[in-house]
């Protein structure tokens, strides 16, 4: 499975999990729990322990892993290490990473880009491909799966996404076209592409139009927990193979806390119980 196109590697381990739960690796330092903040020499390998410490406890509910490359980035060269060591990390847990870099540049800036991003590990990346389909294939091309910006969970995100054009329909559905065309070609044995799109959940009302003009794309789907969406609001984003990989953060990684409980026994706790919530609508 290992040399198989990443959209059947992501459709296998979502169908051995049974749930389509994406933990989003978002450290902040402020965040982190103080027992790791004190036991570590430096905010950056709190950020490692921490990270390493949510993948040991959710792993097992995980269909895929997120880190947001800026909350790595900030810390320079020492903080691209540690991501690259925490892709590592669950990579070797049989777990797909999908880096949340949101690159959006063309020609052989994206190239490069797109050598940073395997450079890590990852196996898929987020991109902005407002300046046109050559932002994405450079990522194809180098092996990666990619997850398109189409309609995003920021509440501002209808300032442009939702804008109608004179030609019909929204600016989010322009985009979804595009994908769709981008990904025509670039099917795996699930039946689905790798080029996939973000549709954030809580704007899953325009979910029935964006599915039906992107029927071959893996939704990866933010917005869950924290940000307000729930499982119910998945529906209208299924199509016959499942076709999303929701994602949570703050809700996973920062969850209450009982007296006396670990954290990573909290975070375990939230993961569970995403999976679980996520399950009963898949089903």
């Amino acid at each position: 499975m290992d040399n198989a196109r990443f959209v059947d590697r992501l459709h296998a381990r979502i169908a051995a999990v049974g749930s389509p739960t994406c933990i989003g690796l978002d450290p902040v330092i402020e965040r982190i729990p103080e027992d790791v903040r004190t036991k570590s020499s430096s905010d950056v390998e709190a950020v490692e322990q921490f990270c390493l410490g949510v993948i040991d406890a959710t792993c097992e509910h995980a269909s895929a892993f997120k880190p947001q490359s800026a909350c790595f980035e900030r810390f320079g060269s020492a903080g691209v290490a540690v991501l690259e060591r925490v892709t590592s990390h669950a990579r070797s847990a049989g777990v797909p990473v999908v880096l949340d870099a949101k690159r959006g540049d063309i020609g052989i800036s994206a190239a490069h880009y797109a050598e940073a991003v395997k450079a890590t590990g990852a196996d898929s990346v987020t991109v902005n491909a407002y300046l046109g389909p050559s932002t994405v294939e450079p990522y194809l091309e180098a092996g990666l799966g990619v997850f398109v910006l189409v309609r995003t969970s920021n509440p501002d995100s209808d300032a442009v996404q939702s804008n109608e054009l004179s030609s019909g329909g929204t600016v989010g559905e322009m985009m979804a076209s595009h994908v769709a065309r981008l990904g025509a070609n670039r099917l795996g044995e699930s039946g689905m592409s790798d080029v996939g799109a973000v549709v954030g959940l809580t704007k899953s009302a325009d979910g029935e139009a964006l599915r039906g003009l992107m029927p071959r794309q893996y939704f990866l789907v933010p917005g869950y927990g924290a940000q307000g969406g729930g499982a119910e609001d998945l529906r209208p984003l299924l199509c016959e193979q499942g076709g999303v990989l929701v994602n949570a953060s703050r809700s996973v990684l920062y969850p209450e806390r009982g007296e006396n409980e670990r954290w990573q026994d909290a975070v375990a706790r939230a993961a569970k119980a995403m999976h679980t919530d996520l399950a009963s609508v898949m089903s």
